[in-house]
């Protein structure tokens, strides 16, 4: 397999990222009190994202699944 044609947002390790539109976007900040550059930041070119076609000022969901209990949480990044 060639390193081109690996897509690490399969990999089993690497938790579920979303593209939140808008709506969502702005419903995250106003529920966290938050403005977008207050929000950890994550590059537009991580291996993550790239398949989300994502563009600076993005606003990414990650969520991560606990493996023993089976919660979800929810995480949040701006695209820089």
């Amino acid at each position: 397999m060639d390193k081109k044609d690996l897509n690490i947002g399969e990999h089993c390790l690497v938790p579920e990222h979303r593209k939140l539109s808008e709506d969502e976007k702005a419903e995250i900040l106003k529920k966290y009190n938050v403005t977008e550059k207050e929000l950890p930041r994550m590059l537009k070119k991580d291996p993550a994202i790239k398949k989300l076609d994502v563009e600076v000022g993005d606003v990414i969901e990650i969520k991560r699944t606990i493996s023993t209990t089976k919660e979800n949480y929810f995480y949040y990044r701006a695209v820089i």
